[in-house]
């Protein structure tokens, strides 16, 4: 699949998702309205009828208009003609709300015209249903004259909301359909941008392979010549570039199988007692034909106290290895490689420093990741797979240590191991 490909089905994804979405919320904000409206003329039908039981209990003729007004989204006030008994106007409401099986909690006050206050009682035996709930609450002060009670909801969007039903269970529903589409989407992007790197690792690895191949069937047509046999040194020569290069192959495969047998976590590690300064000794000394083709210098300060770790020597030189002959190969300069060893608490460091071309920020982030080669553009000068800082983050993990990275393009870098001591 193409890049435009992919991106043009993401951004119709992306826009059909969105459409979802709004409508969705406009359905589910209309069918919210909808039950809003119902639920205030259920209320005001049943206010409507307690205040006519008031009036017929009062013997007093009904107003012409509705004495039931809306003051708020949840506070409603019925003009009443005279007195009325709290414990008699409460069984009144909830015989009412029961009746239309409105269930949303509320409190009611009574205003008293004599001493301008709201006025009601707590605790009085005619409370039954356990929704409801009595109190001198503050409630909003009406404009009008005349006795009159109020009516308060104190939780009505959450009952509404309860009451949704089906537009509840939908919007779930769509809301775990767009979670796993995005996960989808993130797992594509992912296992592309793995087909990538591969199809990187393939090539670079048909390269590395090509070339000691070639080389070595050079080689091997030029010793079947008969005239070789007269030349000693022709003879030897070629010889020792079949086993350079077949050491080189092997070196290749070796370094593919062991990140197999890491991704299996089957590490295979034979730790032993061993001491860091000697490891780091053997690592240099591994070094030493390549920094002497660059005319390079590798200084070290060995300050630790505790040189003892539990480790796995041949993984363990590898890990060294890797990183000195990486300060060597990215570098445009006379390579310099300070190798400065010491001791935290109950950990031992070793830090690799060298004064090559350095890593960009965004870079650091993957550089120890599998088949990642910091992008050099057109240049290919320096050969490789992409997995040695990944094996060395691996190998350093597998010994429960830790791996870190400071650098700046063109000012070298600086890789830290931690250890714990032995």
């Amino acid at each position: 699949m193409s890049r435009n490909t992919l991106r043009s089905i993401i951004i119709l994804a992306a826009v059909s998702i969105a459409g979802i979405t709004i409508t969705q919320i406009y359905w589910v904000r209309k069918a919210f309205d909808l039950r809003e409206n119902q639920f205030n003329r259920d209320v005001q039908s049943s206010l409507q009828a307690v205040a006519d039981r008031i009036y017929e209990m009062n013997h007093t003729p009904s107003p012409t208009n509705s004495p039931v007004e809306q003051l708020s989204t949840n506070y409603f006030v019925v003009l009443v003609n005279g007195p009325v008994n709290s414990s008699v106007l409460g069984f009144l409401i909830s015989s009412e709300f029961e009746k239309r099986k409105i269930t949303a909690a509320y409190e009611f006050g009574i205003y008293d015209c004599e001493e301008k206050c709201m006025k009601g009682e707590k605790g009085n035996n005619w409370v039954d249903a356990k929704n409801i709930k009595t109190s001198l609450a503050e409630m909003p002060s009406w404009q009008k004259d005349g006795y009159y009670f109020g009516v308060q909801f104190s939780s009505i969007q959450a009952n509404l909301i309860s009451q949704m039903g089906i537009w509840g269970f939908s919007s779930v529903v769509l809301v775990v359909v767009i979670f796993f589409f995005v996960y989808t989407l993130f797992i594509i992007l992912r296992q592309k941008r793995l087909s990538e790197i591969q199809k990187d690792f393939i090539n670079n690895m048909t390269h590395e392979f090509k070339t000691p191949l070639s080389t070595i069937a050079i080689s091997s047509e030029v010793l079947r010549s008969p005239e070789i046999m007269q030349s000693p040194e022709r003879l030897l020569n070629y010889a020792t570039i079949i086993q350079t290069e077949s050491h080189r192959l092997k070196q290749h495969v070796e370094r593919v199988l062991q990140m197999a047998r890491l991704e299996k976590s089957d590490v295979g590690l034979k730790k032993e007692r061993l001491n860091v300064h000697s490891l780091i000794h053997e690592a240099v000394q591994n070094s030493a034909l390549a920094i002497q083709e660059k005319n390079g210098t590798i200084n070290w300060q060995l300050d630790a106290s505790s040189q003892w770790i539990n480790a796995d020597k041949l993984h363990f030189t590898n890990v060294l290895f890797n990183l000195i002959d990486n300060a060597i190969k990215y570098n445009k300069n006379v390579p310099v490689l300070n190798i400065v060893t010491g001791n935290q608490g109950k950990q031992i460091f070793v830090e690799i420093r060298d004064n090559g071309i350095g890593i960009s920020p965004e870079n650091q982030r993957k550089i120890f990741h599998q088949f990642y080669r910091v992008p050099t553009g057109n240049l290919h000068d320096v050969k490789g797979f992409g997995l040695g800082l990944n094996y060395v983050k691996l190998i350093v993990e597998s010994h429960r240590g830790k791996i870190t990275v400071m650098s700046k393009p063109g000012e070298g870098s600086i890789f830290k191991i931690m250890l714990p001591t032995a």
